[in-house]
């Protein structure tokens, strides 16, 4: 693994126009690939669990077992653990961890779950590595990401086009791959998981109401999250560039005809037993 790899940074950083993108997540609309393989009594490790809402509902769904919530950065674990008290939840725990170099016991967990996470680590074969090491044997490593450049929206509102090539600019010059969700099944078989079962799965935002969150989020992520920071720091974008980028999402906003479909990768991998 190269050092610029093993480096990679968290490209969006947890500004609350991102927390309001990541709290609107549920195991519903973001791991319905997963559920049906789900029983009460699993023991379930949930890889870079930001503010915890998946997480939640996931330990809802093993009432038996446990969930542990891990992220790579300590502050947001503290939002997590209010979401899991404010639902009562007493079969969930949190700690910090690094999905590279996991601290678990081989043999661990039931599931190992990682939304959007490999899309922004260095090394994403090894994250699978260390996901297939720390998961019983029949149990799953289930893996869900984006894939920005198969992102598509109407109308063509040209500042769009450019804020996915900003974007992927930025996203890859951090030591990630914003194109993941065409690569996990690639991924999973270079780290030797051979059950490898690969899906897909939308969002998409149409209603007035949809298309004001989700316009407005990445208007204000543009402007004012880390990835606003980064873009400008690294020379990828001028501040002009970013608030022309900002307004292209009120823009698209505005449109009653307004449609915007996120495309995800979703991989289901059952370990050998």
């Amino acid at each position: 693994m190269s050092k610029a790899r093993e480096t990679a940074v968290y490209t969006h950083g947890h500004h609350e126009s991102v927390l309001r993108s990541h709290t609107w997540r549920t195991a519903a609309n973001s791991a319905a690939y997963l559920l049906g393989s789900l029983r009460p009594h699993m023991k379930i490790l949930d890889i870079g669990c930001g503010p915890g809402t998946i997480t939640a509902d996931l330990a809802e769904l093993v009432p038996e077992g446990h969930v542990t919530g891990v992220d790579h950065a300590p502050g947001i674990l503290e939002r997590a653990r209010e979401t899991a008290a404010a639902r009562g939840l007493a079969n969930v725990g949190f700690e910090v961890a690094d999905v590279h170099a996991l601290d678990f016991p081989d043999d661990t967990f039931c599931v190992v779950h990682a939304h959007q996470v490999l899309q922004h680590v260095g090394d994403p074969v090894q994250a699978l590595r260390e996901m297939r090491r720390v998961t019983k044997p029949g149990g799953y490593v289930a893996v869900r990401d984006a894939d920005y450049g198969a992102m598509t929206w109407y109308p063509a509102v040209p500042g769009l086009d450019d804020w996915l090539a900003l974007y992927e600019r930025v996203a890859r010059a951090n030591g990630g791959e914003p194109d993941a969700g065409r690569r996990l099944k690639a991924w999973a078989l270079e780290a030797g998981l051979t059950d490898v079962t690969a899906g897909s799965g939308t969002w998409t935002f149409s209603t007035a109401g949809e298309r004001d969150w989700w316009s407005g989020l990445w208007a204000d992520r543009t402007l004012a999250s880390a990835y606003a920071d980064r873009a400008t720091e690294s020379g990828h974008a001028t501040p002009d560039d970013l608030r022309a980028v900002s307004e292209a999402w009120r823009e698209w906003g505005r449109h009653e005809d307004g449609w915007f479909t996120v495309l995800h990768g979703e991989i289901l991998c059952r370990k050998d037993p």
